[in-house]
Order: C-alpha cells, then sequence, then structure tokens
C-alpha cells in the first residue's frame, strides 16, 4: 500500500487536455466550499485513438499523482479515460492504494442527467 496524507484534500480533477476545465468549471459552481487541483495531460493528448492499456497507464500515473498531491477523490474529467480506464482503476488498483480513496468518471452521470430532461 502506498503512503499517501490522511488529511482530506482538495478535489482533484484530470483530463488528457483542457475539456475538464469545464468539468471543473461545474463542480466549483455547485460545491465551491472545496479546494480544487486540476491535470491535464496536454503531453500526450489525445486520448482517443489510443489502446485500452496506453490510456489506462497515462490515467493510473495522473491518479497516483493528484492522491500524492492530496486528494482523496479524483475526477476523471476526460471521455477517454473514464470509458477505458475507469473501472480497471477502481476495481484493481484502488484496493491496493488505498481503498478509502475515489475516483470517479462522467459518462454515467452526463448520461442519467441526459436521460432525466
Amino acid at each position: 500500500m502506498m503512503n499517501f496524507p490522511q488529511q482530506p484534500g482538495p478535489i482533484g480533477v484530470f483530463d488528457s487536455g483542457y475539456g475538464g476545465l469545464t468539468v471543473l468549471h461545474g463542480i466549483r459552481q455547485l460545491l465551491p466550499q472545496y479546494d480544487y487541483m486540476y491535470l491535464g495531460d496536454n503531453a500526450r493528448a489525445p486520448y482517443g485513438s489510443r489502446s485500452f492499456e496506453v490510456v489506462y497507464q497515462f490515467t493510473r500515473q495522473a491518479v497516483l499523482k493528484l492522491f500524492s498531491m492530496g486528494c482523496h477523490l479524483v475526477i476523471l474529467g476526460c471521455n477517454t479515460a473514464s470509458a477505458k480506464a475507469l473501472r480497471t482503476i477502481q476495481q484493481r488498483d484502488l484496493p491496493m492504494l488505498d481503498p478509502s480513496r475515489r475516483v470517479l468518471g462522467i459518462i454515467r452521470p452526463t448520461a442519467e442527467t441526459i436521460g432525466n430532461l
């Protein structure tokens, strides 16, 4: 198990580029009482055409970086990372890294919101 800071810290938001800034803006509007950290992987964007394994590795690296910076919750603002890497990180990595931390995606909440319109 990795050692990360134990104090709840900021909410981390990750995207492979700049699109997640829109996600961050929306979250900040709803939850202004929290601090946030944004990590954009512009150097390796776009993720869309990359394999599952590559997207998983890149996303895992970003999640670990945000965890190491004190985030206990990381939101994947990237559709590709949410689709390809989220479930594996949640099911395989989090139990070994720190079961008290959370990684969430944006696809399911977006689909549920659209379905309720």
